[in-house]
């Protein structure tokens, strides 16, 4: 990434946008701490269901 112009907080932005983009904030905040397996599991099954109700609600928009 280039600072152009010397402009630091316009390039922090960017980057700031690119790595919330890719879900680095996230992988970070759940690598903090332990994660029991259920908990884990409990978790990324919520997460699906929420993926499946989002995408569930853009067909019944676009229709």
């Amino acid at each position: 990434m280039n600072v152009r112009d010397g402009n630091v907080e316009q390039a922090l932005r960017v980057l700031k946008k690119k790595m919330q983009r890719e879900g680095l904030f996230r992988e970070m905040k759940l690598r903090r701490d332990f994660e029991k397996p259920s908990e884990k599991k409990k978790r990324e099954k919520s997460e699906s269901v929420r993926r499946w109700r989002k995408l569930e609600r853009k067909r019944r928009d676009r229709d």
